[in-house]
C-alpha cells in the first residue's frame, strides 16, 4: 500500500531558509506497519511524519524545496519490509527512508548498508539495531539501555522476584533477553518465562503460568496487545507489579484503569501546548509518543537536508548519514545527541495512575 504525503497548511516552528534556486520536490521514504497487529503504532508515526511535513511545506520547504514522503505498508512484516525497501530504493531512488519495529528493520539493515540508503527509526529498541547497519540509525535507546535503568528502579523499590511475558519476536526476545541479564546483575532473580505471538490476543494461560512462581514483579515486552494483557492481568486478579519499557506508552492502556500501578522507563519526548493543541485539531486525536518521536524524526531530516542543499552538495544516502553525524546534536522536541548510530536522550521511570502516565523519576540513557 502507497499513500502520497501533500503539502498542507500550517507553521513550522524551526524557519527554514527559502532560496531563490529552481523549487524541486524532495521524496523521502516511510515503511511502516499501517495495517495489522501494529497499525494502531503504526498510524501514530505516519501522523507524525505527515504532519512535520505539512508544517514544512506551508513555511516554504527547505530551501525553497517541497518536501513529499512515499508510504509503504509493511504490516510488521520482515519480508513485506524488504520488497518496500527494494520498490523505494531501486525503482524511485529514494535516500532516507522511516523505519518502525525491529524485526522489519533488522531486515532492511544489510540492504541499507549495501545500497548506501539511510534509515531512520523512531521506534524500534532491539539491541541489535545499535549494529546492524552504519545506515541504520536510531533516534531512541535500545531496549538494553531502558532494562537496565529499569532493573535498578525495581530493586531499589524491594521488587526482586521476577519473571517475564516476552514476545516471539526481535524486540521481545530482546527485552527478555536483557531481562535476564541485567536483573540478576542487579540483585534480582528470575523465577520464569512464557512466550507470546505477536498479535496475540489471549494471554490468561501465560498469566497463570507466572503467576504459580508467586513473583513480586514481571516484566512485559510485547510490541502488541498491551490492553488486552492489562485487562486479563486485572480479571485474574494478579497483584505483582508489572513493569515494562517505552513500548507502553500506548494512550488507550494508560487510561483503562486495569493498568493502575503498570510501571515503566519511557523516552522524554513533549509537544509544546499550542503544537499538541493544532496537530489535535487537525486530527481529532491526542499527539501521541510515537507522533511526536516521527515528527521529531522528520525535524532531523529537515535539518540535514537543509545543511547539504546549502553546501550545495548532493542529496543521497549517503551524504545524509555523513551530515547527520557531522552536524551531531539536534534540537527539536527533545535535545538528541548522535556519539554512535543511536541517539542519547532523557528517560524516564513513569507509573501508569488515574489514568495518567506520570513520571516519578527522571533518568538519561548515556
Amino acid at each position: 500500500m502507497r499513500h502520497l504525503l501533500r503539502p498542507a497548511i500550517g507553521l513550522l516552528a524551526i524557519m527554514l531558509t527559502v532560496t531563490t534556486a529552481r523549487a524541486e520536490t524532495i521524496r523521502f521514504g516511510a515503511i511502516l506497519p499501517l495495517t495489522g497487529p501494529g497499525a494502531m503504532i503504526g498510524t501514530q508515526q505516519m501522523r507524525g511524519i505527515q504532519f512535520a511535513v505539512e508544517k514544512i511545506n506551508a513555511a516554504g520547504g527547505v530551501r525553497g524545496n517541497k518536501i513529499e514522503i512515499v508510504f509503504e505498508d509493511n504490516q510488521a512484516k520482515p519480508d513485506q519490509s524488504i520488497l518496500s525497501f527494494n520498490k523505494l530504493a531501486d525503482l524511485q531512488h529514494l535516500p532516507m527512508i522511516f523505519t518502525a519495529y525491529s524485526g522489519p528493520s533488522l531486515a532492511m539493515a544489510p540492504l541499507a548498508t549495501r545500497k548506501k540508503v539511510l534509515l531512520i527509526n523512531a521506534g524500534a529498541q532491539a539491541d541489535k539495531l545499535a549494529t546492524a547497519s552504519p545506515y541504520l540509525v536510531n533516534t531512541l535507546p535500545t531496549i538494553g539501555d531502558e532494562i537496565k535503568i529499569l532493573s535498578k528502579y525495581l530493586i531499589s523499590e524491594g521488587k526482586k522476584q521476577g519473571t517475564i511475558l516476552f514476545e516471539n519476536d526481535a524486540a521481545g526476545i530482546a527485552g527478555r533477553d536483557d531481562f535476564v541479564k541485567l536483573f540478576p546483575a542487579a540483585g534480582g532473580t528470575i523465577l520464569s518465562q512464557e512466550p507470546a505471538q505477536f498479535g496475540q490476543t489471549d494471554y490468561r494461560p501465560a498469566l497463570l503460568k507466572l503467576a504459580d512462581a508467586k513473583p513480586d514483579v514481571m516484566l512485559v515486552s510485547i510490541t502488541a496487545g498491551l490492553l488486552q494483557l492489562a485487562q486479563q492481568y486485572k480479571q485474574l486478579g494478579m497483584t505483582y507489579t508489572v513493569a515494562g519499557t517505552t513500548f507502553f506508552a500506548e494512550p488507550a492502556t494508560i487510561a483503562d484503569p486495569s493498568s493502575e500501578g503498570f510501571i515503566h522507563t519511557q523516552v522524554r519526548i513533549d509537544a509544546p501546548p499550542e503544537l499538541a493543541a493544532e496537530f489535535k485539531a487537525k486530527y481529532g486525536v491526542e499527539m501521541e509518543f510515537f507522533t511526536r518521536q516521527y515528527y521529531n524524526a522528520m525535524q532531523i531530516v529537515v535539518a540535514v537536508t537543509d545543511r547539504l542543499l546549502a553546501e550545495g552538495k548532493p542529496l543521497t544516502g549517503e551524504t545524509m548519514h555523513d551530515m547527520l553525524f557531522t552536524i551531531g546534536k539536534f534540537q527539536g522536541l527533545i535535545p538528541l545527541e548522535f556519539k554512535s548510530n543511536t541517539a542519547s536522550v532523557p528517560l524516564d521511570i513513569n507509573v501508569m495512575k488515574g489514568g495518567k502516565d506520570v513520571t516519578i523519576k527522571q533518568m538519561s540513557s548515556d
